[in-house]
């Protein structure tokens, strides 16, 4: 079958444009091929579990969905009663990104709290866990924060650390967004249990797609007491899936070797190689640390246009004309090149 785009293309848009690893692809075709027990009864959705446990502790239990967004909005609902609500930051995902699923499809009241760089704190937390007994305010239940954040920077193991212990001490609950962990992990050279499990973590929304799957996320309990009742919240909001080999399959093949972390060095060394590019251009200014994969930066608007002419990629904050640039797992030291020079060019 002939392609109907360009197969070398890039762009700078998503780590969510690049298509699918071929040993991800490789894994689909070996799942493939005569009858498994739909539902999760196969072979490959026991060796998922297996495979998680490894990375995130024995107690581990994972649940694949079929996104992030239901990632996110299946743990937050196991994790709240109708009355209760999730403090996040403002910039968070699920508050932003998410067209307002948690609270559509969700029934969850999210409290935000406006933060420098992405990342809450103990004392950022304290801003919207308030009210406890009082009827007239939903009640504070969940802490939600994102590794890496949306703004592309990186929380520590002492930094989760830090939340949990405080968010327990209110009788809070843990929710980590982990679309982009695995990149957070490889950023800091740390396992991913050093991030989650380790840390005090509850429940881990596990990102698949943006390091190279086809599809496929997955809720992960690491307190089985925090949410209860989560393999029939995915069915009800309809992420159960029946062929769901072929989502373990990819899983096993992503976390089973080493390919999760050469995904995600690549597409952090990528994000520095472009920042060192273009941070030195005199009409380019980089507005934020590139921890991972994310370049933010603000150059002319008139530069920015013509840039997007060539190359994807979105406005992040139209009032400041900052953009950001996406380096994806697939992303090579070339296209960074190409881009960079692009970024040069139109900017001169």
């Amino acid at each position: 079958m002939t392609p109907r785009h360009d197969p070398l293309l890039k762009s700078f848009a998503s780590d969510n444009y690049a298509g699918v690893h071929p040993e991800i692809l490789e894994a689909i075709a070996a799942a493939n091929g005569g009858h498994q027990i739909a539902y999760g009864d196969d072979v490959y959705t026991a060796e998922l579990r297996e495979v998680f446990a490894r990375h995130f502790g024995e107690g581990a239990q994972a649940y694949p969905v079929f996104n992030g967004t239901a990632a996110n909005v299946v743990s937050l609902r196991a994790m709240t009663a109708q009355w209760e609500a999730v403090v996040c930051a403002e910039t968070a995902h699920i508050n932003t990104d998410e067209g307002g699923a948690p609270e559509v499809v969700g029934g969850i009241k999210l409290l935000t709290v406006p933060t420098p760089d992405g990342k809450l704190t103990p004392e950022l937390i304290d801003r919207q866990a308030w009210g406890f007994g009082d009827v007239h305010r939903a009640q504070p239940k969940v802490v939600s924060i994102s590794n890496t954040t949306e703004l592309g920077t990186v929380y520590t193991p002492g930094e989760i650390a830090a939340i949990c212990a405080h968010a327990h001490d209110l009788g809070l609950l843990v929710h980590l967004d982990g679309s982009r962990l695995t990149n957070a992990a490889a950023a800091l050279d740390v396992p991913m249990r050093a991030l989650t499990t380790d840390a005090g973590v509850d429940v881990v929304s596990f990102g698949g797609t943006k390091i190279g799957m086809l599809y496929g996320e997955a809720v992960v309990v690491l307190n089985p007491e925090a949410a209860p009742g989560v393999e029939y919240i995915r069915k009800t909001f309809m992420q159960l899936s029946s062929k769901m080999r072929f989502v373990s399959a990819q899983f096993v093949a992503l976390l089973s070797g080493d390919l999760w972390l050469r995904n995600a060095r690549n597409a952090n060394a990528m994000g520095r190689r472009l920042a060192e590019a273009v941070g030195g251009l005199p009409r380019v200014e980089l507005t934020r640390p590139v921890e991972a994969n994310a370049v933010f930066a603000v150059l002319p608007a008139d530069a920015a246009d013509r840039l997007r002419k060539r190359f994807r990629f979105y406005t992040w904050n139209e009032a400041t004309g900052e953009v950001r640039w996406m380096c994806a797992y697939d992303t090579t030291e070339a296209d960074v090149d190409e881009f960079a020079a692009a970024v040069a060019e139109e900017t001169a």
